[in-house]
């Protein structure tokens, strides 16, 4: 079975996996969704990453942050822009994720990369995901 949005895919057993409190999940590894792990790594909701690129299907996989009496790092994860309607924002216009507790992720000609960041190089793009 294809996926139409590999993007929601992801988010969703982030989402889940948190949740039931997994220590970590694995997935089908693409240079997207390695990017977006890699910035949510940077934001303080994923402890490290692992890709095994020697088989035949490369896997990622995704360790999650927890905290004291294992309350996860997580709260929630929002797709925004979805394949059948982009969402794309000026630098100007990223909007803060709960008051700044949280982070908007965007796509941009620099890369992925966190909403702070994109204002910091002033550079729009793509907002694909909200995390708090």
């Amino acid at each position: 079975m294809t996926q139409s949005d590999p993007i929601a895919n992801f988010l969703t057993r982030i989402r889940n996996a948190s949740r039931a409190g997994h220590r970590y999940i694995d997935l089908n590894w693409s240079k997207m969704l390695e990017k977006i792990a890699e910035t949510f790594q940077e934001g303080g909701y994923v402890e490290h990453i692992l890709v095994k690129r020697d088989q035949p299907i490369p896997v990622m996989r995704v360790f999650l942050r927890y905290g004291q009496e294992r309350k996860s790092a997580i709260h929630d994860v929002q797709r925004v822009s979805k394949p059948g309607q982009r969402r794309y924002v000026g630098y100007d216009q990223i909007p803060p994720v709960m008051s700044g507790l949280g982070m908007a992720v965007l796509s941009t000609c620099k890369g992925v990369m966190s909403g702070h960041r994109a204002r910091q190089e002033k550079v729009g793009g793509e907002l694909l995901c909200y995390i708090w």
